[in-house]
């Protein structure tokens, strides 16, 4: 029982949703039978995007060693952890939700909260081929003002972040990924 209400606590967000949409199919058939299949349709794609992810995050995780990863995007890494975080956001393929595993393994490899915070903002905002879209459908000026926006507010996102978690609150989320690994 104890197993189960831990489930349960885990995938509550999910499962009132579910139950949001049971209702409204209940009530309203066709906006909760649309809503339904929208859902099914996002899970199909997640399942065709995260194995691939998964695959990814073991080869990184069996590669790339946590000395090395906190070298190169740990706290102390300066400029240099902040332009390789950009750029392994800015240059990754898929959705954004499939960042967040990505991101979960960099906090286990000792990536600083900073440079996740810069990774996953890249991610959602200076990926590549977006760019060379904007550059070409709205032109080069728009798409250098729109990414330096970004950047800017990247940075300051990730300072925030970054300042509002304290000492403590930083060592317990790395101690979370690192006893997802045992």
């Amino acid at each position: 029982m104890k197993k189960f209400m831990q489930i349960v606590k885990r995938y509550r967000v999910f499962l009132i949703l579910l139950a949001a949409e049971l209702v409204m199919t209940a009530f309203l058939p066709q906006i909760g039978l649309a809503s339904l299949k929208a859902s099914g349709n996002n899970i199909l794609q997640m399942l065709q995007v995260l194995p691939a992810v998964f695959i990814l995050l073991g080869l990184l995780d069996v590669w790339v060693d946590r000395a090395t990863m906190m070298k190169y995007t740990g706290k102390g890494s300066g400029l240099r952890g902040f332009f390789i975080s950009l750029l392994l956001g800015s240059c990754a393929a898929g959705p954004l939700y499939a960042a967040f595993p990505v991101a979960a393994m960099m906090l286990k490899k000792g990536s600083s909260v900073f440079n996740v915070m810069i990774f996953i903002g890249a991610w959602s905002a200076t990926k590549i081929p977006p760019l060379t879209f904007e550059a070409a459908s709205l032109g080069v000026r728009y798409m250098l003002t729109r990414l330096a926006m970004s950047l800017v507010t990247l940075v300051l996102i990730a300072l925030i972040c970054d300042r509002a978690l304290k000492e403590e609150e930083k060592q317990k989320l790395y101690a979370l990924h690192q006893e997802e690994e045992a």
